[in-house]
């Protein structure tokens, strides 16, 4: 066989495209095919989320609405929350009447708490309540009571002047500020929410058996 050398130009020319087109035809095969085999699955890949996107795309305004309707029916709940609260808070309850009296400018003397009624999806709990002060104070303070954000009910209101205190049904008598003029006994009643308990199973009826 000659040698590279010894052939002539033209041999030499075609021997080198000859090898082109085989190195060519290798990468084709191999690096390129390859290449193009990984662009036609991430276009696939593409494709298909451009048209998911494409379909979500309606429900883009539709979740902004939902997220404002959330927000909306949590700043609902927490407002509930505040008028009916889902726990027993007897000491925020008594702190709250306290605050009331301290701002009506009467004396708020004794709480003893009622038996507590269970419904189905809220508990009422009365306290019966005892006070002093004077005649337009004690007025101030139940004015205030009824337009507390927080439901409170007063009932079996009794006032009477605290010269004759037992007629209010005052469990003691104090030494009333010289301002003081009426004594007052009530039933305030607050309200907690509960999830409704859950029903109790019936067992099934076994069928009777019969004498042999």
């Amino acid at each position: 066989m000659a040698n590279l050398g010894e052939m002539s130009g033209a041999k030499q020319w075609g021997l080198a495209v000859g090898a082109a087109v085989l190195v060519s035809t290798a990468l084709f095969f191999t690096y390129f095919k390859t290449q193009r085999d990984a662009n036609e699955k991430a276009q696939k890949a593409l494709d298909a989320k451009l048209q998911e996107n494409a379909q979500l795309e309606p429900y883009r305004t539709k979740l902004a609405d939902i997220d404002r309707q959330i927000a909306n029916l949590q700043q609902q709940l927490e407002i509930e929350r505040r008028i009916v609260p889902d726990e027993k808070e007897v000491d925020g309850f008594m702190k709250m009447l306290d605050a009331e009296a301290d701002k009506a400018g009467i004396e708020v003397r004794r709480y003893t708490a009622d038996p507590v009624s269970s419904k189905e999806f809220y508990s009422e709990v009365p306290f019966e309540v005892e006070l002093d002060g004077p005649y337009y104070s004690m007025l101030g303070f139940f004015d205030q009571v009824s337009k507390l954000e927080r439901i409170v009910n007063v009932s079996n209101l009794q006032v009477a002047t605290t010269k004759k205190a037992s007629e209010a049904k005052a469990k003691h008598t104090y030494k009333y500020a010289p301002n003081e003029s009426v004594v007052a006994t009530c039933v305030a009643t607050t309200f907690f929410s509960h999830d409704a308990p859950a029903p109790v199973a019936t067992p099934a009826k076994g069928k009777a058996k019969g004498r042999t």
